[in-house]
């Protein structure tokens, strides 16, 4: 019986344009440990990566099949679930060798052209093995020059299929759906956990498979930042909630938030509100075959800039380095919306429109910073950009 997440053709699909671009980078096998890259190119789907005690390998050679190294435990997973065949095992845990004597075999397997192997080494990227297990390899396998893959990965992730789109925008419909219900069940009183525990039942029961980031957020006149644990405060008539998720369906994330008033919205607030919806409209129709991911960027800063000097707000970027980012079977992933990011939008990314200012209140004889974020999730396709989720509405909901 098999569990695929997706037709075999599209793995072999994956493994061909990898292992075209290890011949122009020169590699003759690439290691892969971690969980998303190990999905993507094997199938293997399974709860087990939150036990770090026992590691998996796969090996991509420049020609020929995928070898997988995995523990006797997940053999019947690998069948299920995945596609590759030449499945080595070993029984795990083995401190002593676990699994590194099969790893070491398969790459020796392995035509070597080049001698270099690929590893998981850059920057975005994890070795999901002991530090020390992956040095023991490269003592192990001397002759071989271990070396960076991940500009390749990056490379090849960053372009999605058809049907990888259609996940996440099935994903993005769920996350809506259970936005829009939250204003019936908010209400004053109830603590931030509450509010966020509600949440994450509504995309459950809509068909979410897991919700791994919920974040909620309560204060008064907005909130300080948006990425907190859901706390036990309890939410004041006169607070501004936002609650933001990373939500997944088959493996693949959405990413975006909501914002919730309870009671009347403070003029300001209303303003700030409208000045980074404008500009997340913004942002959506910038991205463009052609266009660099710094050009999205600076367009969504200028629109709040202007925006705010034509309301006399003075304008504070938000110090998150970035507007928005790629997405797929990591809640982040490559290219960021950043100054100067020349990375070119191409058809078949899926990115997070992001943009985000800062702002300044009076609180209480205080003067106090918040910030206002919002983000939406689009897919690039050759005629222009398809929304994945359901855009916020043009006005905060106000609770109560």
């Amino acid at each position: 019986m098999s569990e695929f997440d997706f037709e075999v053709v599209e793995y072999e699909n994956r493994l061909e344009a990898a292992q075209t671009l290890m011949l122009r980078d020169r590699l003759d096998a690439i290691l892969i440990t971690s969980e998303d890259h190990f999905r993507y190119f094997t199938g293997f789907n399974s709860p087990t990566w939150v036990n770090l005690t026992r590691p998996r390998y796969a090996v991509l050679p420049c020609q020929g099949e995928i070898i997988l190294i995995i523990p006797t435990s997940n053999s019947e997973i690998a069948l299920r679930t995945s596609w590759v065949r030449d499945v080595r095992t070993w029984i795990s845990p083995r401190p002593e060798d676990d699994g590194i004597s099969l790893l070491r075999d398969a790459i020796s397997s392995v035509p070597l052209r080049y001698g270099r192997v690929g590893a998981e080494l850059g920057p975005e990227s994890r070795l999901t093995m002991p530090a020390g297990d992956f040095l023991r390899l490269g003592r192990e396998i001397s002759s071989t020059e271990l070396v960076d893959a991940y500009p390749l990965l990056r490379e090849l992730l960053m372009r999605k299929s058809a049907t990888e789109v259609e996940k996440i925008r099935a994903i993005g419909q769920i996350a809506s759906s259970a936005y829009e219900a939250l204003p019936a069940l908010l209400r004053a009183g109830m603590s931030i956990r509450e509010a966020c525990t509600s949440f994450r039942h509504e995309l459950l029961e809509r068909g979410a498979e897991a919700s791994p980031y919920v974040i909620g957020v309560a204060e008064r006149f907005g909130y300080p930042c948006i990425n907190l644990d859901p706390s036990a405060k309890k939410i004041s008539e006169g607070d501004v909630l936002v609650i933001d998720t990373g939500s997944t369906r088959h493996g693949y994330f959405c990413d975006f938030n909501r914002e919730y008033a309870f009671g009347p919205l403070n003029e300001k607030l209303r303003r700030i509100y409208e000045i980074v919806w404008n500009a997340t409209e913004v942002g959506i129709n910038a991205t463009e075959p052609g266009r660099t991911m710094g050009d999205i960027w600076q367009q969504m800063s200028d629109s709040m800039q202007q925006a705010s000097g034509a309301f006399g707000l003075p304008f504070e970027p938000f110090e998150l380095g970035r507007m928005g980012h790629g997405l797929g079977l990591r809640m982040c992933e490559s290219p960021s919306i950043a100054p100067g990011v020349d990375t070119v939008v191409e058809p078949g990314m899926v990115l997070t429109i992001e943009p985000s200012m800062a702002y300044q209140i009076d609180v209480d004889g205080e003067t106090r910073r918040y910030v206002s974020v919002h983000e939406e999730n689009i897919a690039v396709t050759s005629n222009g950009v398809s929304l994945l989720n359901r855009r916020a509405p043009r006005e905060m909901p106000i609770i109560g």
